[in-house]
């Protein structure tokens, strides 16, 4: 099964709170996922990585072999398509997991698009980060929209575990949320 997705993350402070997210459809255009994950405390590039890892597994979790993915991020995309090394060691570690999730597909092509042709994920990540800081909407969020915090996670702030003596990185939780509507973009 084909589906286009668009992925998008961010930070509010660098490093600071942020958000992955990403919109699945399939070849009609029509919506099967809008999701986003909020991260306490994370840099630009960990939310774009993390919108991509995330993309990837609800791809494969609805079935997909073959995936257009879109996203306003170049650094993501040339790193991901090996045209820029990466030099943080943590995102090095996600770009193995994501690479990783790749082999679960046929097909995966990936490209580069300016960010007025990615509104919908980054109109889930500012939700998602409003959400979780618990601040309004601004004004073009607005639009009959609702957030929905997955159960377990509900009303529960997670931090990035601290790196273990044996050197090994702790593993940053997300608190996910889920947007629910997005017909009306």
């Amino acid at each position: 099964m084909q589906l286009f997705i668009n992925i998008d993350g961010g930070s509010r402070g660098n490093p600071g709170p942020g958000a992955s997210a990403c919109v699945i459809k399939d070849k009609k255009g029509t919506l099967l996922k809008g999701e986003g994950q909020f991260w306490p405390q994370c840099t630009n590039n960990q939310a774009e990585f993390n919108a991509l890892k995330l993309a990837l597994q609800r791809a494969r979790e609805l079935g997909g072999t073959e995936l257009y993915i879109k996203a306003d991020s170049q650094l993501l995309v040339k790193q991901f398509l090996g045209e820029y090394k990466i030099k943080n060691p943590q995102l090095k570690d996600l770009m193995a997991e994501i690479k990783q999730l790749c082999s679960s597909f046929k097909k995966i092509n990936i490209q580069h698009v300016p960010r007025e042709q990615n509104k919908e994920p980054d109109l889930i990540c500012n939700q998602t980060m409003d959400k979780a800081l618990k601040r309004p909407h601004s004004p073009q969020a607005q639009i009959n929209h609702q957030l929905s915090a997955s159960p377990q996670q509900e009303g529960t702030q997670k931090t990035p575990e601290k790196k273990e003596a044996s050197g090994k990185k702790g593993k940053k939780s997300p608190i996910q949320l889920e947007l629910f509507d997005l017909n009306n973009l």
